[in-house]
């Protein structure tokens, strides 16, 4: 290969070489990294970023921006390239700590370090399925406002995705319901290199990418040679006035162009050497002497491209002004979501439940969604396609679909991962709060999105319903057992498992009002017993995790101090109140408290935590539905637990519950070997 030296190269060609360049010396200075991304999609990434991405680096929340995601995350040193001279304040001195502790430039984009980063991407497929989420919520939210003349809500979601992202299932999935809602705010570029780190992409991808996309909804464009700039921009400029498809562009790259060993899996990852290093920057026409050098030309290329954003977002403003003007009502409202504010009366509006029956936590969660869902338009969901069961249904709307994005009812389809995912890309648009529902079991698959959510700090809202063996029939397939455990262990996510409609409420409350993480629901499919809460504690309590529901008494009803405190969530709250009743009038007062979310108990005070579960108390016993694991540090050494530490079993939920050790006798039973 030859490419002119530095000074013939036109100022396309050397701000591209710039990118390349960059990205390979904070590679080889970090002694690690993906050279290969970086230098094979350099060209089509300048191409977006100056001739048609609509953002403003002096403001990079500006909301009408086109967002952009960069799914293939190995590849991060593209994004911080661009970022850098791009003029988002990512200075020279972050892209040489690449990779280092407490760097702006970690090894895989994160959205809570860097801005102008809006995904956390590295799990190949993620910021696939994020883009699709985002493409929704910019889709409900124009239909919501957007007035003729007045397109206040219009943009597109550009993403770089990887042979890699396309393997993944998930980018099936959410590919798959991208092209069922006809999302053509979608653009993504495909680096089609045929390499992966084991080779060839032929030894395991060997499908008809473009059948496999048209055949889910989206057009397919091609680009020959991704180092034609002018096919690259044709190519963007023909996806853009496709409408009622996303678009998918193949980009025919060599991975890690300009390298010795461009076009095999050696170029994909590692740093490639001193000597590669400089045998690159001469195939690429470059000083090989010069390191972290932006010549004065890119400098000021990309300075005026700023002054065009800062522009953009100006008459922008101007013409959400005119709107506000035009449509007051509607200004008042776009402004609240623009802000993430929230009505003043939306708490107001939770239910009493002051003659609430007996019924699954599901079902109240059923109805709390629905008494708040006037007061809170960001509030958006749907199921995995288990909507009556998950109760997520909000009456006074509609179905999300093609041609009615206004809606707030989304039918993510028996799509568990893409859901997820989905959902963390709404919640990171912003100006929406994201909830989705499915049987606890099946958090499985939805595991991946989970953590990314918890990662990235977004307020997503899983509705986690049929929590426990009381599933009852469907059998241990079904049944959540370790599943409690396996979300608690996550960090920054709030597991919550309330015990009656009260605790349901605050539960909620909780959630809506926790802004900068995810929350997850566990909720009952059989009935809860109701708590009094004119007689026992107020169900408040949930916000510090654990509370004292009911106090120990003597024999004639006196409030004594404890000898035994019985320690349960959920539906097996209800249990430890029978079985409190029983051993206080047998002369063992007894304590409970419901622990609804351990994460919450776990950040009150020391002194807090010490009132609820004093450590001279050493006869507790913890009761829930679910693997002990975890339990025993609320125990402790003098305590046990009555858990689930097997899998279920097929049969109505009492005969499951009884054949498992959950009756009140045994509760006693298992209490007095404590004493």
């Amino acid at each position: 290969m030859t490419t002119a030296p530095m000074k013939q190269q036109s100022i396309d060609q050397l701000s591209i070489n710039t990118i390349r360049t960059l990205s390979l010396d904070a590679i080889q200075k970090a002694n690690s990294g993906h050279p290969g991304l970086p230098l094979g999609m350099a060209p089509a990434a300048y191409v977006l970023w100056t001739r048609f991405l609509r953002h403003n680096p002096k403001n990079p929340k500006w909301f009408n921006r086109d967002r952009f995601l960069l799914s293939a995350g190995h590849g991060s040193m593209l994004i911080y390239s661009l970022l850098h001279l791009s003029g988002y304040g990512l200075s020279m001195e972050e892209i040489k700590n690449f990779r280092q502790l407490h760097s702006k430039t970690p090894g895989h984009p994160e959205n809570i370090l860097t801005p102008g980063v809006e995904i956390t991407t590295g799990p190949l497929g993620q910021g696939f399925a994020n883009g699709v989420g985002m493409g929704i919520a910019q889709k409900h939210l124009a239909a919501k406002f957007n007035k003729k003349g007045f397109p206040i809500v219009d943009h597109f979601v550009y993403c770089i995705c990887s042979d890699g992202d396309l393997m993944e299932g998930v980018s099936y999935e959410s590919a798959s319901i991208a092209g069922h809602l006809k999302l053509d705010n979608l653009i993504y570029l495909y680096d089609d290199n045929k390499i992966t780190i084991d080779g060839s992409t032929d030894l395991a991808f060997t499908e008809d990418v473009t059948k496999r996309f048209e055949s889910s909804g989206w057009a397919v464009l091609e680009v020959e040679d991704g180092n034609d700039t002018k096919a690259i921009e044709k190519a963007i400029k023909e996806a853009q006035k496709i409408k009622d498809k996303p678009k998918l562009i193949r980009i025919k790259t060599i991975i890690g162009f300009g390298m010795p060993k461009q076009g095999t899996s050696k170029a994909h990852s590692d740093a490639p050497g001193e000597d590669a290093v400089k045998e690159t920057k001469r195939n690429l026409g470059w000083d090989e002497d010069k390191h972290f050098f932006v010549p004065k030309e890119v400098s000021a290329h990309f300075k005026e491209l700023m002054k065009a954003g800062a522009a953009l977002e100006k008459d922008w403003e101007s013409l959400v002004k005119k709107y506000s003007k035009e449509f007051p009502e509607d200004g008042k409202r776009f402004a609240a979501l623009r802000s993430d504010q929230f009505s003043d009366n939306w708490e107001k509006s939770l239910p009493s439940f002051k003659d609430a029956e007996a019924k699954a936590t599901r079902a109240y969660s059923g109805e709390v969604i629905n008494a708040i869902a006037e007061s809170l338009p960001q509030l958006i969901g749907g199921s995995g396609d288990l909507t009556p069961s998950n109760n997520t249904y909000i009456k006074s709307s509609g179905d999300l679909q093609a041609g009615k994005y206004e809606n707030r009812n989304i039918h993510f389809g028996v799509r568990e991962h893409a859901m997820g995912s989905l959902m963390n890309g709404m919640a990171l648009y912003g100006s929406v709060i994201p909830f989705g529902g499915t049987f606890q079991t099946f958090s499985d698959y939805m595991r991946p999105a989970i953590r990314l959510a918890a990662l990235s700090h977004v307020q997503v809202i899983y509705v986690f319903t049929h929590d426990s063996i009381g599933l009852g029939e469907d059998g241990p397939t079904h049944q959540s057992v370790e599943h409690l455990a396996a979300l608690r262990a996550i960090p920054n996510l709030a597991v919550i498992r309330p015990c009656d409609a009260h605790e349901t409420r605050e539960a909620w409350r909780a959630a809506l009002n926790r802004k900068d993480a995810p929350t997850s629901f566990a909720f009952s499919r059989q009935k809860v017993d109701l708590i009094d809460r004119k007689k026992f504690a107020d169900a408040k309590g949930l916000h510090k995790g654990a509370y004292i529901l009911a106090e120990a008494e003597d024999k004639n009803g006196g409030s004594v101090d404890p000898k035994l405190i019985l320690i349960a969530t959920g539906s097996e709250v209800g249990l430890a109140m029978q079985a409190r009743e029983k051993l206080n009038a047998a002369g063992t007062p007894t304590r409970v408290a419901s622990m609804p979310c351990w994460e919450f108990f776990d950040a009150q005070s020391a002194k807090y935590r010490e009132s609820v579960l004093p450590a001279n108390v050493k006869a507790r016993l913890a009761i829930e539905a679910g693997v002990s694991q975890g339990w025993h540090k609320y125990v402790g050494d003098g305590g046990d637990t009555l858990t689930v530490d097997k899998f279920g079993a097929s049969a109505p939920a009492e005969d499951v519950f009884r054949e498992y050790g959950f009756t009140v006798e045994n509760v006693i039973r298992n209490a007095k070997r404590l004493i």
